[in-house]
């Protein structure tokens, strides 16, 4: 990639959040925006500095996070071997498609009323909501990603003598790896949102509880700062992510199309 073309994806991006944040900061200013409840961005970036100085802010950051790679461990130990599971099943396949197309609309809010009264307040509620969040998408890429491998590169592979861990490890695996990484992707995003949900409805501490408390108190630069924090940290996972996707499936027509 050529070095004008690097910049250019750097710069655009930043031009584009700088119009965002100076349109909104005059908003406020001249009240067109209630200042009041919205205060100018230059306030809420102050306040976010303040917070960022402070123990309390990586500790609170650090609980989102634990509560978030737990839920992502959980989840993808259960999502891609069922997934795949599945995939390599045609009657496993049919037997369970009624059951996951009836369970995956249910959005995994609602079943919060159902974690407080298993689990309390406690950060186990937080996690697990995370994780029934997170499982579908890694289940449905991984079932895909399975069913998505050319029978004759299986066929060829089983002809050549390759056991069963090798024809994984050969066929199956770089067939899934494009549909494995997005699942993760979507998945972390999603995680992220639940967990940060649950903090803020049931009170456990976390970002979502201490954008709450500033709301209640009323100090809504500390609010937005919280809010600009989630975030961020959402951005950085994403952008860890897609880079990690850059790195392992460089090979894939979908990368060096990017990268061309």
């Amino acid at each position: 990639m050529r070095l004008t073309d690097r910049a250019s994806r750097l710069v655009a991006p930043t031009v584009g959040l700088a119009v965002v944040l100076i349109a909104l900061d005059s908003l406020s200013r001249f009240d067109v925006i209630p200042r009041a409840s919205f205060p100018p961005v230059t306030e809420i970036f102050d306040r976010l500095w303040d917070l960022v100085r402070t123990e309390e802010y990586w500790l609170t950051i650090g609980r989102t996070m634990r509560a978030w790679g737990i839920a992502m461990v959980v989840a993808g130990v259960i999502a891609v071997p069922l997934g795949m599971l599945i995939g390599t099943s045609r009657s496993g396949y049919v037997a369970s498609k009624l059951t996951i197309d009836f369970l995956r609309p249910i959005p995994s809010v609602a079943l919060i009323p159902l974690l407080v009264l298993i689990y309390g307040t406690r950060p186990t509620l937080k996690i697990t909501l995370a994780i029934i969040g997170a499982v579908f998408p890694l289940l449905f890429q991984s079932m895909y990603g399975v069913r998505d491998v050319d029978p004759v590169a299986r066929d060829t592979a089983r002809s050549f003598g390759l056991g069963r861990w090798q024809r994984i490890r050969a066929v199956v695996l770089p067939t899934c790896g494009p549909f494995l990484l997005t699942g993760l992707r979507i998945s972390s995003s999603i995680a992220l949102i639940l967990v940060v949900t649950g903090e803020y409805i049931v009170g456990i501490p976390g970002i979502g509880q201490a954008t709450f408390l500033a709301q209640n108190s009323a100090a809504y630069q500390s609010m937005y700062a919280w809010v600009v924090s989630a975030g961020a940290v959402g951005l950085v996972l994403n952008s860890g992510f897609q880079f990690a996707e850059r790195r392992t499936l460089f090979w894939h027509e979908s990368q060096r199309g990017q990268q061309a």
